[in-house]
């Protein structure tokens, strides 16, 4: 199943709710993902300990985010929705105490969403 054509008015709230959201520049987010705090949360994509869901999130987010807003494909634009409902999924199970070194933080970061910058 490909992505879901959107209109442009869908597109628009997409790209800025995306540009809200994802709060790390694409070279910070690149860095991080090559921590191993990075690797070491998420379910593997491929279910088998291979690059976990946000891992490869955080690949494309890096590559939507170095893309002219008039290039973003609709797949771009499709995955850009599905960070924008991760992020705010994610955000709101906050746990309680210090996030800094949190499973919790450095799985939002791998979708771009730096929590302590808020």
């Amino acid at each position: 199943m490909g992505p879901r054509l959107m209109d442009a008015e869908e597109r628009q709230e997409v790209y800025e709710t995306f540009r809200d959201r994802v709060n790390m520049a694409p070279r910070e987010l690149e860095e991080w993902l090559e921590t191993e705090e990075s690797k070491s949360v998420g379910i593997s994509a491929d279910g088998e300990g291979g690059e976990s869901k946000g891992h490869r999130s955080g690949r494309m987010i890096v590559e939507i985010k170095r893309t002219r807003k008039d290039d973003l494909s609709d797949a771009q634009y499709d995955h850009m929705k599905t960070v924008n409902g991760y992020i705010a999924r994610h955000t709101a199970q906050r746990p309680g105490g210090d996030v800094e070194n949190s499973n919790w933080r450095y799985s939002l970061m791998n979708w771009g969403h730096d929590p302590l910058k808020d």
